[in-house]
């Protein structure tokens, strides 16, 4: 038997994005956002409101990091989606982020979290909130990589969001092979 919840924003996993860019001092911002993920090939999509300083910022420097959100830093990565930077100008450093210059667009890179996908704006749709990114780079930071120079998901370890609960939760154990183990249907 099932339950019917009726219109919710539930999703599983939701992925616990931090989207950053600098305003036109230079000033690195940065905000938590779920609701968002691959648009296409080589873009993202994501639903940030126009009343954010983040948005605000990636409007105006016309680019945007996504770094994704991991248990190690949790704390600094709610806060930045607790405490608004209209209120806050100061609230990217109280994080503890120290921000780097992306080679690729013109928007840091928070170097405490380990994988960014740096990405120039592609459009912007006010009524519906929804951003479109291009992703030009993603850079990870050689820790968290395997030996073959591949993204190690237990030592990054991304958390995402439960909308239900209103959790974080870090990703668990592989469970089996993508574009393989259902060839053992036949």
């Amino acid at each position: 038997m099932r339950k019917n919840f009726g219109v919710k924003t539930w999703l599983y996993p939701m992925p616990v994005f931090i989207v950053a860019a600098y305003d036109e001092n230079g000033v690195p911002n940065a905000m938590n956002a779920a609701w968002g993920g691959i648009y296409t090939d080589n873009m993202v999509g994501i639903c940030l409101d126009d009343k954010h300083k983040t948005t605000e910022n990636i409007l105006y420097a016309k680019a945007f990091t996504i770094s994704i959100a991991t248990a190690k830093n949790v704390v600094a990565c709610d806060y930045v989606g607790i405490v608004s930077g209209n209120d806050d100008p100061d609230k990217f450093k109280k994080a503890g982020f120290t921000a780097i210059k992306s080679e690729f667009v013109n928007a840091p890179i928070i170097e405490q979290l380990p994988m960014a996908l740096e990405c120039e704006l592609v459009s912007y749709d006010i009524e519906s909130c929804f951003m479109i990114g291009q992703i030009i780079n993603i850079s990870v930071d050689e820790q968290v990589l395997d030996l073959n120079g591949k993204i190690d998901i237990q030592k990054l370890n991304p958390i995402t969001y439960d909308p239900c609960n209103h959790n974080y939760i870090s990703l668990g154990d592989k469970v089996g092979n993508a574009f393989s183990d259902g060839k053992k249907i036949k």
